[in-house]
Parts: C-alpha cells; structure tokens; sequence
C-alpha cells in the first residue's frame, strides 16, 4: 500500500458529510471558519515549503468559491516569505463572499493583485489549484473546462487543494475535465470518492489535514441518511493479523478449511487451477476442483496437490456437502453443462463466492440470499456489475458507491466492486482497499482473488472478513510482484506473494 495512503486515517467521511459537518464543529469547537480557512492554507503552504523548496514563481488559480479562498491564504504565505506568486482568478473583477472575500482582502491588503483567469499565465515553478471545490454536481461548465484543460498542459508540479478541480467530490467521477494533481492535499476529513476509480487518476500523491475540526468529525450527528451518513473505512494490512486465524502446531490439513471450486470449462482449466491454487497458497487445507472432463489432467498435472473431479451430478452432488466453502464461476462458461452446476451449486446452503461466468448466470436469473442465509460473496467487476443490474457500464463508473449499493440490495451478502480502490459492501459496513496495480489487468487475476477469499471463507472468515482480507493479500501480493514493472505481469507471478502476505512475512 503507497506510504501516502498509509498515513492517511482509518475512516472516511463523505464530501457532503464534511461540508455539513464543518458549521457544526466550528460552533461547537468556538472557532470561526475563517481561522479554518487560515490553517488549510497554512498548510498548504507548509507542503509547498517540504514538497518544492526551490520553487521561487508561483501560480495560484482561484474560483468563486471557499476553495478559492483556501488558495488565496496560501498565495499570501507564500508572497510574505518573498516568493512571486500571481494569483488568478475567475472574474477577477466580482467579489467573493463570506470567509473567501475576507480571505481575498487579506490578499490584497499585503500588496498582492488579482489577475484575470482567463488571460495568459506567467511561467512559474508550482502551479496551485484552487479552482473548484468538493461541492461540485456534474460536469464543469465550458470557461472552468477550457481552464482545467489549460492546467493539464502545464509541465510543472500541480497542488490541488482540497480536491482536483472537476472531479466529483463524492464519487470520484469525471464527467467533463479534472486536474490531473502531482499531488492533492485534502483538509478536514478524508474522502472516499478521491480513492476509487477514475479520481486515482487524478489526485497523484494524497495528503491529509484535519485543520481544527477533523479529528472531531466522529462526535457529530448532522441527522442524516443514506450516503451523506454513512463513512466508509480504509483498509491497511496490519488489519489481516486481526482476521486471518491462528494455526496451532498440532492442527492437520483439515483442520484449515476444505473448498470446492466449480468451473473450468473445456479450455478454459486455467481459470480453475488458479483459483485452486490461490486457495492454496492462502492456507486452505484442501482444495478440490470440480471441472469439464477435458481440464482434468490440465488441472491436475500442473498442480498435483489439487483434488481434481471431473463434472457431472454424482461427483458433484459428492463433493458439494464436503465443502466448508464454494468458489463458483472461474473458467465454468455459460453453456448447458454449466448452468446445470450452476443451479447445483445454488442449491446448498454452503458459504460461496461467486464470480466470472456465475455472475453472468446470475444477472439471468436474478436471486438474493436473505439476511439469514447472506452467506454469498459476489466479486464484479465494473462490467459484470453493470450485467447484473442492468445497467451500463459507463453508470456503474460514475458512481461506484452507489452501484454497490443497488446490487447489495439487490442480491444480498457481500458485494467486492473490483477495480482502481476496490469497494467492499455487506449492506452494513463499506470497506475500501486501494491496493494493487496496473499489472492485474489481465486475464486471471480475478480467478486469484476468487481463490484466496473462497479459501479464507473455508478456513472459517466471516464473509465479509474473507473479502476484506482477500482484497488486501491480492492486492498487496501485486504490488509485491510488481518488480520491474506492470507490463507482462502474470497472475502465477503473485502465488509465491500471496504465501509471504498470508504469513506476515512483509508487514
């Protein structure tokens, strides 16, 4: 996990939650928001002193709103220590309001001059991005567009304040244009949506200050439901030393969980093998694959320790009652054959995940495990999910909270929303895990996944627990694979991680 990502806090609060928030706080605390905006720019300028102590020109682009008048404090830190700092802003010749003119006239009151937008901007060293908020609704309109357009062509280091301006504070969506930030320094509280998606496109290093009032946001209750109420936790790995169990000296293999993987359709034994050792390498005692006759001796030739039966109702009406767990979907296609080990496998009671194939069998023939019987875990990613909600794939993007949601709601258990900041959902809890890399995208690297959170399952992990920890040793095991770069990574290249992570060998 990025040591920026690391530094940050456990929990994540919502833009609209902070915004709301904040009023409270201040009251409460005594402190004027003004003295807020004074230590967010404050900070600002204390990075900018750590980050690019050469930098001696300066370029602070404002808007029109509190975002601008963060910008304008730190362009006032940085003229009184001697640096040139020009200082743009969006219809220069309209005053601001509330705590951002207060902060403007403090501005000009040091002998600093508001320039034009919109007019050219003189080279500097740093650019700081103080355009638009984490209040933004929908795409920038076209003068804000063609302005952050301008930002990305800069050759220069980029501070976002609070948020890279254009992106959406709440989801991390892109709808029109966003600063693409060498770095983003977020204030009061940390927020989800800069962590999914396309937002980690965007914001390059993420830091975190709380001011005066973020480690008080906890203590609040703004009477809110839904999304604005609800936080979100960041996974870290010291977390799996809490989740992952004990083994004793004297336990034996079956002592460590048993799972069954269903899948592997003629050529397509790989997909199963993976997954099966995955299982493996997380510390299941035994694993079998249940698989098209024609990926046997594939399956079990390239890894002898996997139990290897060949599909059909007896042998699978054999092994399901054997299983702690199921891993149902890697390699098992979408014909006749198939669905029948399809809805075999929906049949039993067992804890399953349920992943590539099954789920697309599943948006055809939609059911939800009830509250009591929520012992499923469905794995999407962006695209599947998109199938089982019908729905499109660009909708599931534009707001990866809201789309773990519906199918939460829709299908019950627990929901892994795959991807850049994968999402975690039980219906009670949202987890995020920003984790992983570039070099997952390629065929198998969610039978892995499948594989070391179905064989967590079997050892005994509460299905969200299994998630949450599976998400973490994959994504970490990529990251620790990553040497010497994304480009030809192979999934088998994470299994010897994905042992080291499981053991606490790099935490």
């Amino acid at each position: 996990m990025r040591a920026d990502l690391l530094a940050l806090p456990r929990t994540l609060y919502s833009a609209g939650y902070i915004r709301a928030a904040e009023p409270i706080l201040a009251h409460r605390l005594g402190i004027p928001l003004y003295r807020v905006m004074e230590a967010a720019g404050q900070a600002a300028w204390e990075r900018v002193k750590q980050q690019w102590p050469i930098a001696t020109r300066v370029s602070v682009l404002c808007g029109g709103g509190n975002n601008a008048g963060d910008g304008y404090v730190v362009a006032r830190l940085a003229h009184q220590a001697g640096l040139t700092v020009k200082l743009y802003q969006h219809r220069p010749f309209e005053r601001l309001t509330g705590d951002a003119d207060r902060a403007q006239q403090a501005w000009l009151a040091a002998g600093g001059v508001v320039e034009d937008l919109a007019a050219k901007w003189d080279e500097a060293d740093l650019c700081i991005d103080a355009l638009v908020g984490s209040g933004l609704k929908g795409p920038l309109r076209a003068p804000m567009a063609e302005v952050v357009a301008r930002v990305n062509r800069l050759s220069i280091p980029i501070l976002s304040l609070d948020i890279p301006s254009g992106l959406n504070g709440e989801t991390g969506a892109v709808e029109s244009e966003a600063v693409r930030a060498t770095a983003t320094l977020t204030l009061v509280g940390a927020k989800p949506g800069l962590l999914t998606g396309r937002a980690l496109e965007h914001i390059g290093t993420l830091w975190f200050a709380p001011l005066q009032l973020g480690d008080e946001m906890d203590k609040v209750d703004i009477q809110a439901e839904g999304p604005l109420a609800e936080t979100v936790v960041l996974l870290k790995p010291d977390r799996l030393k809490q989740w992952l169990p004990t083994r004793s000296q004297a336990s034996h293999k079956g002592d460590h969980g048993r799972l069954l993987v269903i899948g592997g359709n003629e050529g397509m034994a790989g997909a199963a093998r993976l997954a099966g050792e995955a299982a493996l390498r997380s510390g299941t005692g035994l694993v079998a694959v249940n698989c098209h006759r024609d990926s046997v001796v594939p399956v079990q030739f390239s890894r002898p320790e996997l139990m290897v039966r060949e599909w059909g109702a007896l042998a699978s009406a054999q092994k399901i009652p054997w299983a702690d767990a199921l891993v149902l979907g890697p390699g098992l296609g979408q014909c006749p054959a198939a669905l029948a080990r399809f809805r075999e496998a929906l049949s039993v009671p067992s804890p399953m995940l349920l992943d590539a194939d099954a789920l697309n069998l599943l948006a055809a023939s939609p059911k939800k495990r009830t509250q009591q019987d929520c012992n499923w875990i469905l794995t999407p990613h962006s695209g599947e999910a998109a199938r089982l909600l019908g729905q499109s794939v660009a909708k599931v993007e534009s707001d990866r909270f809201a789309a773990i949601r519906a199918l939460q709601q829709r299908y019950g258990g627990v929901v892994v929303l795959k991807g850049a900041g994968t999402v975690i959902y039980d219906g009670k809890e949202m987890a995020l895990a920003v984790v992983g890399n570039s070099g997952l995208a390629t065929g198998g690297s969610g039978d892995l996944l499948s594989g070391i959170i179905g064989g967590l399952l079997a050892q005994g992990l509460a299905p969200m627990q299994a998630a949450c920890a599976g998400v973490m040793i994959h994504g970490e095991a990529a990251d620790s694979a990553l040497a010497p770069g994304p480009r030809g990574m192979l999934p088998s290249d994470l299994l010897p991680e994905i042992r080291r992570w499981v053991n606490f060998e790099v935490i």
